[in-house]
Protein backbone atom coordinates (compact mmCIF):
# COMPACT_ATOMS: atom_id res chain seq x y z
CA UNK A 1 0.00 0.00 0.00
CA UNK A 2 1.17 3.52 -0.83
CA UNK A 3 1.72 5.60 2.31
CA UNK A 4 0.01 9.01 2.24
CA UNK A 5 0.38 12.12 4.38
CA UNK A 6 -1.87 15.18 4.50
CA UNK A 7 0.08 18.38 5.18
CA UNK A 8 -1.60 21.55 6.42
CA UNK A 9 0.02 24.84 7.36
CA UNK A 10 -1.88 27.31 9.52
CA UNK A 11 -1.92 30.50 11.53
CA UNK A 12 -5.17 31.19 13.34
CA UNK A 13 -8.29 29.70 11.76
CA UNK A 14 -8.67 27.39 14.76
CA UNK A 15 -12.32 26.57 14.05
CA UNK A 16 -11.53 25.92 10.39
CA UNK A 17 -8.65 23.63 11.37
CA UNK A 18 -10.90 21.60 13.69
CA UNK A 19 -13.55 21.22 11.00
CA UNK A 20 -10.93 20.15 8.48
CA UNK A 21 -9.65 17.46 10.85
CA UNK A 22 -13.22 16.26 11.46
CA UNK A 23 -13.88 16.06 7.71
CA UNK A 24 -10.59 14.27 7.10
CA UNK A 25 -11.59 11.63 9.66
CA UNK A 26 -14.54 10.80 7.37
CA UNK A 27 -12.27 9.98 4.41
CA UNK A 28 -13.14 6.72 2.70
CA UNK A 29 -9.39 6.11 2.50
CA UNK A 30 -7.93 8.05 5.44
CA UNK A 31 -4.34 9.28 5.23
CA UNK A 32 -1.63 7.28 6.92
CA UNK A 33 -0.16 10.39 8.48
CA UNK A 34 -1.18 13.96 9.24
CA UNK A 35 1.29 16.85 9.49
CA UNK A 36 0.22 20.23 10.91
CA UNK A 37 2.70 23.10 10.62
CA UNK A 38 1.77 26.05 12.80
CA UNK A 39 3.21 29.49 12.04
CA UNK A 40 3.47 31.95 14.92
CA UNK A 41 0.57 30.12 16.59
CA UNK A 42 1.84 27.42 18.99
CA UNK A 43 -1.59 27.17 20.64
CA UNK A 44 -3.01 25.69 17.43
CA UNK A 45 -1.00 22.51 17.89
CA UNK A 46 -2.80 21.76 21.16
CA UNK A 47 -6.07 21.56 19.20
CA UNK A 48 -4.81 18.98 16.72
CA UNK A 49 -6.46 15.59 16.53
CA UNK A 50 -4.61 12.76 18.28
CA UNK A 51 -1.94 11.24 16.09
CA UNK A 52 -1.21 14.49 14.23
CA UNK A 53 2.48 15.35 13.98
CA UNK A 54 2.82 19.05 14.84
CA UNK A 55 5.66 21.35 13.79
CA UNK A 56 5.91 24.84 15.31
CA UNK A 57 7.49 27.66 13.29
CA UNK A 58 7.96 31.28 14.31
CA UNK A 59 7.00 34.13 12.04
CA UNK A 60 9.71 35.85 10.03
CA UNK A 61 10.13 39.64 10.43
CA UNK A 62 8.52 40.08 7.00
CA UNK A 63 5.49 37.89 7.76
CA UNK A 64 4.36 34.28 7.84
CA UNK A 65 6.85 31.82 6.28
CA UNK A 66 4.32 30.04 4.04
CA UNK A 67 6.89 28.54 1.67
CA UNK A 68 9.17 27.39 4.48
CA UNK A 69 6.21 25.87 6.34
CA UNK A 70 5.17 23.77 3.33
CA UNK A 71 8.74 22.60 2.83
CA UNK A 72 9.06 21.69 6.51
CA UNK A 73 5.80 19.76 6.39
CA UNK A 74 6.90 17.87 3.29
CA UNK A 75 10.27 16.95 4.77
CA UNK A 76 8.63 15.73 7.98
CA UNK A 77 6.17 13.63 6.00
CA UNK A 78 8.92 12.08 3.88
CA UNK A 79 11.04 11.39 6.96
CA UNK A 80 8.03 9.59 8.46
CA UNK A 81 7.67 7.37 5.40
CA UNK A 82 5.18 9.19 3.17
CA UNK A 83 5.26 8.32 -0.52
CA UNK A 84 2.43 10.67 -1.52
CA UNK A 85 2.28 14.21 -0.15
CA UNK A 86 -1.19 15.79 -0.06
CA UNK A 87 -1.24 19.50 0.72
CA UNK A 88 -4.53 20.91 1.97
CA UNK A 89 -5.07 24.54 2.92
CA UNK A 90 -6.41 24.98 6.46
CA UNK A 91 -9.61 26.49 5.05
CA UNK A 92 -10.35 23.44 2.89
CA UNK A 93 -12.65 20.59 3.87
CA UNK A 94 -11.67 17.42 1.99
CA UNK A 95 -14.37 15.49 0.23
CA UNK A 96 -14.55 11.85 1.34
CA UNK A 97 -12.76 10.64 -1.81
CA UNK A 98 -9.97 13.26 -1.88
CA UNK A 99 -7.22 11.26 -0.19
CA UNK A 100 -7.95 8.08 -2.12
CA UNK A 101 -8.23 9.94 -5.43
CA UNK A 102 -4.87 11.65 -5.00
CA UNK A 103 -3.27 8.37 -3.93
CA UNK A 104 -4.70 6.60 -6.98
CA UNK A 105 -3.49 9.34 -9.36
CA UNK A 106 -0.05 9.30 -7.74
CA UNK A 107 0.30 5.57 -8.45
CA UNK A 108 -1.20 5.64 -11.96
CA UNK A 109 1.65 5.52 -14.53
CA UNK A 110 -0.05 8.24 -16.62
CA UNK A 111 -0.13 10.76 -13.78
CA UNK A 112 2.38 9.58 -11.17
CA UNK A 113 5.03 12.10 -12.19
CA UNK A 114 2.64 15.06 -12.42
CA UNK A 115 1.62 17.92 -10.17
CA UNK A 116 -1.89 16.83 -9.13
CA UNK A 117 -4.68 19.29 -8.32
CA UNK A 118 -8.33 18.78 -7.43
CA UNK A 119 -11.35 21.05 -7.92
CA UNK A 120 -12.08 23.48 -5.08
CA UNK A 121 -15.51 24.95 -4.31
CA UNK A 122 -15.83 28.18 -2.33
CA UNK A 123 -18.59 27.65 0.23
CA UNK A 124 -21.14 30.20 1.45
CA UNK A 125 -21.02 31.21 5.14
CA UNK A 126 -21.53 28.28 7.48
CA UNK A 127 -24.84 27.97 9.33
CA UNK A 128 -24.70 28.44 13.12
CA UNK A 129 -24.05 24.76 13.76
CA UNK A 130 -21.35 24.54 11.06
CA UNK A 131 -21.28 22.82 7.69
CA UNK A 132 -23.03 19.49 7.27
CA UNK A 133 -20.30 17.32 5.77
CA UNK A 134 -22.89 14.98 4.32
CA UNK A 135 -24.36 17.70 2.10
CA UNK A 136 -21.17 19.33 0.81
CA UNK A 137 -21.50 17.55 -2.54
CA UNK A 138 -24.79 19.40 -3.11
CA UNK A 139 -22.86 22.69 -2.85
CA UNK A 140 -20.23 21.58 -5.38
CA UNK A 141 -19.46 24.55 -7.65
CA UNK A 142 -15.74 24.41 -8.51
CA UNK A 143 -13.90 27.67 -9.10
CA UNK A 144 -14.55 28.58 -12.76
CA UNK A 145 -11.01 29.84 -13.46
CA UNK A 146 -9.46 26.37 -13.27
CA UNK A 147 -10.11 22.98 -14.89
CA UNK A 148 -12.78 21.06 -12.99
CA UNK A 149 -13.21 17.53 -14.33
CA UNK A 150 -16.08 15.52 -12.96
CA UNK A 151 -15.67 12.75 -10.39
CA UNK A 152 -13.73 9.88 -11.92
CA UNK A 153 -12.22 12.06 -14.64
CA UNK A 154 -8.64 13.32 -14.98
CA UNK A 155 -7.54 16.18 -17.24
CA UNK A 156 -3.86 16.34 -18.22
CA UNK A 157 -1.88 19.52 -18.69
CA UNK A 158 -2.67 23.13 -17.99
CA UNK A 159 -1.14 26.55 -17.53
CA UNK A 160 1.30 26.61 -14.58
CA UNK A 161 -0.17 30.01 -13.69
CA UNK A 162 -3.28 28.11 -12.58
CA UNK A 163 -1.49 26.18 -9.87
CA UNK A 164 -2.64 27.00 -6.36
CA UNK A 165 -1.72 25.44 -3.08
CA UNK A 166 -5.25 25.10 -1.69
CA UNK A 167 -5.31 21.43 -2.64
CA UNK A 168 -2.60 19.52 -4.48
CA UNK A 169 -0.54 16.35 -4.28
CA UNK A 170 2.77 14.99 -5.51
CA UNK A 171 4.78 11.87 -4.97
CA UNK A 172 7.82 12.24 -2.75
CA UNK A 173 10.01 11.66 -5.81
CA UNK A 174 8.27 14.42 -7.77
CA UNK A 175 8.57 16.77 -4.78
CA UNK A 176 12.32 16.16 -4.82
CA UNK A 177 12.42 16.80 -8.56
CA UNK A 178 10.64 20.15 -8.19
CA UNK A 179 12.71 21.09 -5.16
CA UNK A 180 9.92 22.45 -2.99
CA UNK A 181 8.80 26.06 -2.63
CA UNK A 182 11.34 28.87 -2.87
CA UNK A 183 11.85 30.15 0.66
CA UNK A 184 12.78 33.57 -0.65
CA UNK A 185 9.03 34.23 -0.60
CA UNK A 186 7.81 35.31 2.83
CA UNK A 187 4.30 36.52 3.54
CA UNK A 188 1.39 36.65 1.13
CA UNK A 189 1.63 36.15 -2.62
CA UNK A 190 3.82 34.80 -5.37
CA UNK A 191 5.06 31.48 -4.04
CA UNK A 192 2.30 29.40 -5.65
CA UNK A 193 2.89 30.78 -9.14
CA UNK A 194 6.64 30.36 -8.67
CA UNK A 195 6.13 26.71 -7.66
CA UNK A 196 3.94 26.04 -10.70
CA UNK A 197 6.54 27.51 -13.05
CA UNK A 198 9.40 25.74 -11.31
CA UNK A 199 7.58 22.44 -11.75
CA UNK A 200 6.98 23.17 -15.43
CA UNK A 201 10.62 24.19 -15.95
CA UNK A 202 11.73 20.88 -14.44
CA UNK A 203 9.48 18.83 -16.68
CA UNK A 204 6.62 18.28 -14.22
CA UNK A 205 3.29 18.95 -15.91
CA UNK A 206 -0.07 19.27 -14.23
CA UNK A 207 -3.05 16.95 -13.96
CA UNK A 208 -6.50 17.76 -12.57
CA UNK A 209 -8.10 14.96 -10.56
CA UNK A 210 -11.87 15.18 -10.58
CA UNK A 211 -12.49 12.94 -7.58
CA UNK A 212 -10.11 14.92 -5.33
CA UNK A 213 -12.74 17.52 -4.46
CA UNK A 214 -12.34 20.04 -1.65
CA UNK A 215 -14.60 22.72 -0.18
CA UNK A 216 -13.17 26.05 0.95
CA UNK A 217 -14.76 27.28 4.16
CA UNK A 218 -16.05 30.83 3.99
CA UNK A 219 -14.16 33.67 5.63
CA UNK A 220 -14.02 37.42 5.14
CA UNK A 221 -11.70 38.60 2.39
CA UNK A 222 -10.12 41.92 1.49
CA UNK A 223 -10.06 42.77 -2.21
CA UNK A 224 -7.58 43.98 -3.13
CA UNK A 225 -5.62 42.69 -0.13
CA UNK A 226 -4.32 46.08 1.03
CA UNK A 227 -2.90 44.74 4.29
CA UNK A 228 -0.56 42.56 2.22
CA UNK A 229 0.62 45.29 -0.16
CA UNK A 230 4.21 45.27 1.06
CA UNK A 231 4.50 41.48 0.89
CA UNK A 232 2.97 41.43 -2.59
CA UNK A 233 5.42 44.08 -3.79
CA UNK A 234 8.39 42.27 -2.24
CA UNK A 235 7.38 38.84 -3.50
CA UNK A 236 6.38 40.20 -6.89
CA UNK A 237 9.86 41.68 -7.30
CA UNK A 238 11.44 38.34 -6.36
CA UNK A 239 9.27 36.59 -8.94
CA UNK A 240 10.15 39.17 -11.61
CA UNK A 241 13.85 38.65 -10.87
CA UNK A 242 13.45 34.88 -11.26
CA UNK A 243 11.09 34.74 -14.23
CA UNK A 244 11.30 38.10 -16.01
CA UNK A 245 7.73 39.27 -15.48
CA UNK A 246 5.49 40.42 -12.64
CA UNK A 247 2.71 38.21 -11.27
CA UNK A 248 -0.37 39.40 -9.37
CA UNK A 249 -0.82 42.37 -11.71
CA UNK A 250 -4.56 42.50 -11.01
CA UNK A 251 -3.89 43.29 -7.38
CA UNK A 252 -0.91 45.52 -8.15
CA UNK A 253 -2.87 47.61 -10.64
CA UNK A 254 -5.67 47.91 -8.06
CA UNK A 255 -3.09 49.22 -5.60
CA UNK A 256 -1.98 51.73 -8.26
CA UNK A 257 -5.59 52.90 -8.62
CA UNK A 258 -5.76 53.37 -4.85
CA UNK A 259 -2.60 55.47 -4.89
CA UNK A 260 -0.64 52.95 -2.80
CA UNK A 261 1.71 51.81 -5.55
CA UNK A 262 3.20 53.36 -8.69
CA UNK A 263 4.54 51.83 -11.88
CA UNK A 264 8.26 52.11 -12.50
CA UNK A 265 9.89 52.93 -15.86
CA UNK A 266 11.10 49.34 -16.23
CA UNK A 267 7.55 47.99 -16.00
CA UNK A 268 7.70 47.06 -12.33
CA UNK A 269 5.98 48.40 -9.25
CA UNK A 270 7.00 50.15 -6.03
CA UNK A 271 5.40 51.87 -3.08
CA UNK A 272 3.97 55.31 -3.85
Amino acid sequence: MTRTAVITIAHGRHAHARRQADALALSIEPPDDRILVTMDDPALGALAHPGTHVLVLAAAPEGLPLARARNAGAEAAIDRGAEVLIFLDVDCLPGPHLVGAYAAAATDPTTADRLLSGPVTYLPPAPPDGYDFGTLAALDRPHPARPAPGPGEVVHGGDPNLFWSLSFAVTAATWRRIGGFSERYVGYGGEDTDFGHTAHARGVEMAWVGSARAYHQHHAVESPPVRHVDAILRNGAIFAERWGWWPMTGWLDAFVALGLVVRTPDGGYRRA
